[in-house]
């Protein structure tokens, strides 16, 4: 199959570091050549890739402080994936709604996976303008906020097999992974720590967005006994990171579309306590891989009971449920049905 994944050109595919959906465009597209299939990557010209790299623009966005407009350079993207579009069995779109006005009634097979949460009021109209364009969830949970979109799929995320991996090292820590904002609630994870009277390490990153936020709550709560603030870090490290970890916190206060992390932890046997919001109960088996719990409180007890758990069980339901692998099969299976459905219907002789 002959499959354009078009990404976005904020970050490099895959991202040096932090970068959600750019990692997981590049675990679909890495997976797909190994499957056999003839990918084309449109993205950043930094990018890395056995696919065919279609380079955008020379560096990732967020690398050129000469960039004002970010948008004008996945606009040149567009009118370039549409000018290729007839060399392509299937387009693959991970650029939100951008895709919608240019490809919507044109007859090709094409696709849009939705990375972002889809709660926010301004995106009901578009939605509404754009009924017919097909579109994939990550989580069943994400699609409530749209239900007039036409929900082609659901396809949750996967990492390569062995991209993470557990490392034999005594846990001694809780921890605290991904990106430093006001939804992802670092304020409870340090509190839920102190509370339990275990350490807690936080590896995040700071977004511009999030400086004051950073600045005003976060920073003053670092100079705790109990609190190391690690920063941003990399693939490389994050197994040892959350090896070292009795548990993975996810004190989540907004509708998670899906959460890498919880399967980046999964990866490496580590528990998962996380805040019933969003895709958590699709992602976290309670009781198996992790506690699905409520409040302050109800973490403070599951971290109490992380005797009951696994940690090779864990792991095992990772390579069941959440590799790149059954990642990718099931966006074959989904380019199959789109393109099953373009194909003109033969007239009975």
């Amino acid at each position: 199959m002959r499959i354009a994944q078009i990404a976005p050109l904020y970050e490099a595919v895959p991202p040096l570091r932090y970068g959600g959906t750019e990692r997981v465009v590049s675990f679909l597209t890495e997976e797909l050549v190994d499957m056999g299939h003839q990918v084309t990557l449109f993205a950043s010209g930094d990018s890395v890739t056995k696919a065919e790299l279609a380079a955008m623009r020379p560096q990732a966005i967020r690398l050129d402080p000469t960039v004002r407009d970010a948008l004008a350079p996945q606009f040149v993207t567009l009118h370039e994936v549409m000018r290729r579009a007839d060399e392509f069995d299937v387009l693959h779109f991970h650029l939100d709604y951008l895709s919608f006005p240019l490809f919507t009634g044109l007859g090709l097979p094409w696709v849009t996976t939705l990375h972002g949460r889809l709660d926010l009021p301004e995106l009901g109209p578009v939605f509404d303008c754009y009924s017919q364009a097909p579109v994939v969830s990550i989580s069943d949970s994400q699609r409530l906020p749209l239900p007039q979109a036409n929900w082609a799929g659901t396809v949750h995320h996967g990492l390569p097999r062995d991209l993470l991996t557990p490392r034999d090292v005594e846990p001694g820590y809780l921890a605290f992974l991904g990106r430093i904002s006001p939804e992802k609630r670092p304020d409870r994870a340090i509190r839920i720590a102190a509370a339990a009277g275990m350490p807690l390490r936080i590896a995040a990153k700071v977004d511009k967005a999030d400086a004051d936020y950073f600045a005003r709550e976060i920073e003053p709560l670092l100079s705790q006994a109990h609190v190391e603030f690690v920063g941003e870090i990399s693939d490389r490290e994050k197994p040892d990171f959350l090896s070292g970890a009795k548990a993975l916190l996810v004190p989540i206060d907004w509708p998670e579309p899906f959460g890498l992390v919880m399967i980046e932890a999964m990866a490496c046997g580590t528990p998962v306590i996380a805040y019933r919001h969003g895709s958590v109960p699709e992602v976290i088996e309670d009781g198996l891989t992790g506690f699905i719990v409520e409040d302050e409180a109800e973490a403070v007890a599951a971290l109490g009971r992380l005797a009951e758990l696994s940690r090779p069980r864990i792991r095992a339901r990772f390579e069941e449920r959440f590799t790149a692998r059954r990642m990718a099969s099931d966006y074959v299976a989904l380019y199959e049905t789109l393109i099953q459905k373009r194909r003109p219907k033969l007239r009975a002789v």
